[in-house]
């Protein structure tokens, strides 16, 4: 007999009495504590500018460390405590503390980088060349190079205060906004989380009544959200414009430790290659009676049965599964459910959507969810559990050299999700259900080609136009539908302009451009899955070395030594396309 599992995370285990908890309220303060302690003894510390300072450096290092985990677990525990129940405005109130840590924290490192950018070359080299430093002398170098191109220790510092009140502010108004965001739908009123999950409804006259109400409710606040995006952008450009920035996706690349040339090549292979997916979201079209696909139809299930998974089932399915990759990811998953990690019960006062975060004190991961039995949902747990995973791989790495980027996270996650939906096709036993579970790993293809990409798409305009004064919210819904219509190879007859305000990613204060990722994590991973598969059980040790670099390089450097191939040339794109592409062609044949 399995163990039957709770649907409901444990949080208490961290600190007992959710946001109301003086343990957490005592964890904060030693937190600023530690945060004072920290930015004193950068702000007393003199380099001399001689290889000498190792010891006094490594000592600074390890004091960042003790408070940057402090922050990290209050924020996890808030980022918890928000989206279980987005009616606790306790909870929305210690965001707006933790956030004042944050900024705090990042003012005592930018007093520390500028430090850092101090010392010569010929010094610096000779600084890390000996234990901790030798072990993280790429972060550190990578802070110290980024120092360079910014502002003064003061002007930097400023910023970081100013951000608080103004920057996060505005980040924190929207999700205000979204939590007091209801969607009718007949006697209820649902949480945007349980009104996007009926988006996948069989029954699509219920589709479109949701939708419908969905248009509705963000369009009523429509001049909200569009001030709070203009303000968030706003200040970014400002901030950029004052380093002397004029390309707003240097940040999100810098982030990603990627170069431009390799999202060129990315995007341009991606654009290259949309007629197959038009041929998919035509054929769909087809199989479920319509002339054309509606943006509410795009994750409609085709077919008369709708296949469903319980909790339990979903969990057995995604362990058994990971086994087949290797034991330790499968131990993994199995701990996470029977210890209580993963918020997946379908109930009111949800936020939307999915994440995965961290408590580095505790070594635990936390996985956020609504879970209703649908295939996607089962992807959705694995891609989580992915995130889990990656974390868990470098658990016995130093903290710094465990902050990856967007990018390379999106890979361990997408990576799960693609053991998992493969695994559910070769259990198919009938051919609908076959079609059923082709289309819905297809789903993700035109997800992550084409929904992010139209998100891309949407954001650099935006960004070009905001330059040049507010975008109101009309031209917002204009510049949304243009990028869609781009995107999606004008294959729909109905599209969603205010995709734009629904859209939790565009009002994430800590990550621009938070689209490009996804997609880059997804085809990355293709590249990596291939080669597990080639290669059996025997590749989860490479895939957890590889894992375990995924902080300590660039992007292309990771590429070049773990798979032997130039992320900024388009033959390894092509060849990840071409695998999304077989799935579409099989596809079409079965439904010929």
């Amino acid at each position: 007999m399995s163990t039957t599992y709770s649907e409901v995370w444990d949080l208490d285990v961290f600190f007992e009495g959710g946001s109301n908890s003086p343990e957490f309220a005592a964890h904060l303060r030693s937190a600023g504590e530690e945060i004072g302690v920290f930015q004193k003894e950068v702000e007393d510390w003199q380099p001399s500018g001689q290889a000498g300072e190792g010891s006094r450096l490594t000592s600074l290092v390890d004091m960042f460390d003790g408070a940057a985990r402090k922050v990290r677990q209050a924020g996890a525990f808030v980022s918890c405590l928000n989206a279980q129940n987005t009616e606790d405005k306790k909870a929305g109130q210690l965001r707006s503390a933790v956030t004042e840590l944050s900024a705090s924290l990042q003012t005592a490192l930018t007093i520390f980088d500028q430090k850092l950018a101090g010392f010569s070359d010929d010094v610096w080299e000779e600084l890390v060349q000996e234990g901790l430093l030798k072990e993280l002398r790429f972060v550190l170098t990578e802070r110290r190079d980024r120092a360079a191109e910014r502002l003064s220790e003061k002007e930097e510092s400023a910023i970081n205060a100013l951000s608080v009140d103004g920057y996060h502010g505005w980040g924190q108004m929207y999700d205000l906004l979204v939590s007091n965001t209801k969607i009718n739908f007949k006697v209820e009123k649902l949480s945007v989380g349980q009104a996007a999950n009926k988006l996948s409804d069989a029954d699509r006259s219920v589709r479109k009544e949701i939708f419908t109400e969905w248009e509705k409710a963000w369009g009523e606040k429509e001049d909200f959200y569009s001030k709070t995006l203009n303000h968030l952008a706003g200040f970014r450009l400002n901030v950029y414009k004052l380093r002397g920035w004029e390309d707003a996706l240097k940040e999100p690349l810098e982030i990603n430790r990627m170069q431009k040339e390799t999202l060129d090549a990315m995007w341009s292979v991606i654009s290259e290659h949309k007629k197959p997916f038009v041929e998919f979201l035509n054929r769909k079209a087809k199989l479920l009676g319509l002339e054309k696909l509606s943006w509410y139809d795009l994750d409609a299930p085709i077919g008369s049965t709708e296949s469903k998974m319980s909790y339990q089932e979903g969990a057995d399915f995604i362990v058994d599964n990971f086994a087949q990759f290797g034991k330790e990811m499968a131990d993994f998953a199995k701990m996470a459910f029977e210890d209580k990690w993963i918020e997946a019960e379908d109930r009111p006062g949800k936020a939307p959507g999915g994440f995965h975060t961290f408590f580095p004190e505790s070594s635990q991961s936390r996985i956020f969810m609504t879970y209703s039995g649908t295939p996607s949902n089962v992807s959705t747990l694995a891609h989580e559990l992915g995130h889990g995973f990656h974390t868990y791989a470098m658990r016995d790495l130093h903290l710094l050299n465990r902050n990856y980027a967007m990018n390379v996270a999106e890979t361990a996650s997408t990576f799960a999700e693609m053991i998992v939906s493969d695994a559910s096709l070769k259990n198919s036993q009938t051919k609908e259900e076959k079609l059923s579970l082709l289309e819905d790993k297809i789903q993700r293809s035109v997800a992550l080609l084409m929904n992010i990409h139209a998100r891309y798409l949407f954001e650099t305009k935006f960004y070009e136009e905001r330059k040049q004064g507010v975008v109101n919210a009309e031209r917002l819904c204009e510049l949304m539908e243009n990028a869609q219509k781009e995107a999606y190879g004008d294959s729909l007859d109905g599209y969603h302009p205010l995709f734009w305000a629904s859209k939790l990613h565009f009002f994430i204060t800590g990550v621009p451009f938070y689209n490009f990722p996804y997609t880059f994590g997804y085809l990355f991973s293709l590249g990596i899955y291939a080669m597990a598969q080639e290669d059996g059980k025997g590749y989860e040790e490479k895939y957890i070395a590889l894992l375990k670099d995924s902080a300590s390089m660039t992007v292309e450097d990771l590429a070049q030594k773990h798979l032997n191939v130039d992320l900024t040339k388009k033959d390894f794109w092509k060849k990840a396309v071409s695998m999304c592409v077989e799935d579409v062609e099989e596809f079409l044949a079965l439904t010929e």
